[in-house]
């Protein structure tokens, strides 16, 4: 099967009132778990990498494994997306190496430092929405900037890409009205919006409540915005046994909080249809290779603890996947490729915003 646009499974998701985790990857052994996972439990999938992984892992290799991973798994719907693009050139250039998805994340400027002005998130999203839709790749934008009510910052930067120093309220919860008009002006077909969640393990010194995480505000804004997709940033749950586990075999992590469960469950009832997980997964390799190390000194097999590593990958995505409602759905949702989206885009079937424009200069 070849790879699917984004919003191809948001809008079956939509319609069968599920969410989908979108599982960050890096290497060969990522994605062979999370593959096997979906098949386990015949679920959709979304596979993303940021600028850092595609530089790791190399665009070219990245493009292959995918592919293989398509070739392998006819069955499973797959989707390869762009995680941050901080610039319509990183953009651009994931188009070109076959991705099927793009998030343009106008909220900092292209230094993926510096908060960016509204009207320069508009319109370098508007700009990446015409170039994708062209060729029927879905966009992802964002509106607020992904960080800690509880700091007033946006919390660990990922790979290099976060906002610095303090932030405003104003910054850090996305405003249901200025995210009817950035839908409009843009025409993306999901939106990250920012509610107190933010990137890597130390996302809240104490468990999250409502003070600090506002998950009402995601209802607010599916109100306005019904038919865009709401995404969750920043949204692994940092599992306390697996620091407890890394910590035991040798590690030095600080106690950390994520994302409940439970709240990201009640995210999806309120509208939110993309769920964005990498941290849980590194937190699940770290401690499988850890406690490898420990209990077996003599080997230096890399095989084996990448073994360990890649099961252990595969059971948290499973269980991530079944607790967001993906089970099953696998089968049910249609098989329409990019070309085919790029004739529902022109046509206007998702909207005269999300038409593509003509592109100057």
């Amino acid at each position: 099967m070849p790879l699917l646009p984004l919003r191809v499974l948001l809008d079956y998701a939509r319609e069968k009132q599920f969410g989908i985790a979108a599982f960050n990857v890096n290497n060969m052994e990522q994605i062979q778990a999370i593959l096997e996972a979906a098949n386990e439990i015949m679920a959709p999938v979304i596979i993303q990498a940021s600028r850092g992984a595609r530089k790791y892992t190399n665009d070219v290799f990245l493009r292959h494994l995918m592919l293989a991973a398509a070739e392998l798994y006819p069955n499973i719907p797959m989707v390869l997306h762009q995680d941050h693009g901080n610039s319509p050139e990183v953009c651009i250039s994931a188009i070109r190496q076959g991705f099927t998805s793009v998030m343009m994340d106008g909220s900092l400027e292209d230094d993926g430092k510096t908060p960016s002005s509204y009207e320069y998130n508009v319109a370098v999203t508007r700009y990446i929405v015409d170039v994708a839709h062209t060729v029927g790749v879905s966009v992802e934008g964002e509106l607020g900037t992904i960080g800690s009510l509880e700091h007033m910052a946006a919390g660990e930067q990922e790979e290099g890409h976060g906002a610095v120093g303090k932030l405003t309220l104003t910054q850090l919860l996305t405003d249901p009205d200025q995210a009817v008009d950035f839908v409009k002006r843009t025409g993306v077909d999901a939106l990250a919006v920012a509610i107190g969640t933010s990137h890597g393990a130390y996302k809240f010194s104490k468990q999250p409540t409502s003070d600090v995480l506002v998950i009402d505000r995601i209802l607010e804004i599916h109100k306005r915005i019904p038919d865009c997709h709401l995404v969750m940033h920043g949204s692994s749950s940092v599992p306390q046994d697996l620091l407890m586990t890394i910590n035991r075999h040798g590690g030095a992590l600080r106690q950390a909080w994520g994302v409940p469960i439970t709240e990201i469950q009640r995210a999806i009832r309120a509208g939110v249809r993309k769920i964005n997980v990498d941290t849980d997964n590194r937190l699940a390799m770290t401690a499988a290779i850890r406690t490898y190390f420990q209990e077996h000194p003599e080997e230096y097999d890399p095989r084996s603890y990448l073994q360990e590593a890649r099961n252990a990958i595969r059971r948290l995505c499973r269980e991530r996947m079944e607790q967001f409602g993906q089970t099953g759905h696998a089968v049910g949702i249609p098989r329409i490729t990019c070309e085919e989206m790029a004739k529902r885009y022109a046509n206007g079937v998702y909207g005269e915003n999300a038409k593509p424009q003509k592109i100057r200069g």
